[in-house]
């Protein structure tokens, strides 16, 4: 595995892995790698012959109130987990050298980004297409890995490769769980022994919410509803929201039908959990 710090560096590496006609797969995260990770890395390494990982935890989407100062660093157990999963090129830019002093252009999201996280989250997402942009113009995947745990960057990953034309394959895989149905998240860490057993119950809602879709509900509302009794009766966390929409539209729904994502934050005393599933209804 290299590491490579600066963009013109890699760029010139992996210009030689496409003239000698290499695929490339890449994996874009901020770091305090899990799990989760490890799987979008293992598919990369499955489907391409280069795998390139990033990891850059990009200030330009997080707000004035969150946690990038505290977000989770640990670069030695990152390229532990990087080297195991087969990287072949680990990119650990600064964020120097991925804005320089000022940005003189940053992408603005336009629809996907006023529901759910990014309706309390202005910015964020701009943020994130922003950097990606970025990244997919300086590494030139073949393909691009990201979790449907968060389903909404997914849609708006979406859009950003659709709507810029870049030749890149997305591959949304499957959100990774703990054995009790918890979303893996590097935020995880920050829940109390007491709240790490409630949280179980997210998912636990979700999966009574996609019973009752089986069983022929199709009014969102009762279905949001059916989630929200759940985890007030059974956690001490806050609903932020839980939502049902078109995806990757995002679009509201009053009755359900096609594919549709339901979705869901909530709080606890010092960390804040999403997760999600999607579904097709004929």
């Amino acid at each position: 595995m290299k590491t490579f710090t600066s963009a013109a560096d890699l760029q010139l590496a992996l210009r030689e892995e496409k003239n000698n006609h290499k695929s490339i797969g890449y994996v874009a995260t901020m770091g305090f790698l899990h799990e989760g990770h490890a799987t979008l890395l293992e598919k990369a390494r499955k489907e391409n012959d280069i795998v390139v990982l990033s990891i850059f935890v990009n200030p330009m989407q997080f707000g004035p109130n969150e946690d990038f100062e505290t977000y989770p660093r640990d670069l030695e157990r990152d390229e532990n987990v990087a080297a195991n999963g087969g990287v072949d090129y680990l990119f650990y830019p600064t964020v120097h050298e991925m804005y320089g002093e000022e940005p003189s252009v940053k992408v603005v999201v336009q629809s996907r980004t006023d529901v759910l996280c990014g309706r309390q989250r202005p910015g964020h997402f701009d943020g994130v297409a922003t950097v990606l942009a970025k990244f997919f113009n300086i590494i030139l995947p073949d393909r691009a890995y990201f979790g449907k745990k968060d389903a909404q960057q997914v849609a708006v990953i979406d859009g950003l490769i659709k709507d810029f034309n870049f030749p890149i394959q997305l591959v949304a895989v499957d959100t990774v769980r703990e054995e009790d149905g918890l979303a893996k998240s590097s935020r995880n860490v920050n829940l109390s022994d007491q709240e790490r057993m409630e949280a179980k119950e997210l998912y636990q809602s979700l999966l009574k919410a996609k019973e009752a879709v089986e069983s022929g509900e199709r009014n969102a509302a009762a279905v949001t509803a059916l989630i929200s009794e759940h985890i007030t009766a059974q956690t001490s966390g806050v609903i932020d929201y839980i939502e049902v929409y078109q995806y990757p539209e995002l679009k509201p729904l009053e009755s359900l039908a096609g594919n549709i994502i339901i979705a869901m934050a909530v709080k606890f005393k010092h960390a804040r959990l999403i997760d999600n599933i999607t579904l097709y209804i004929e």
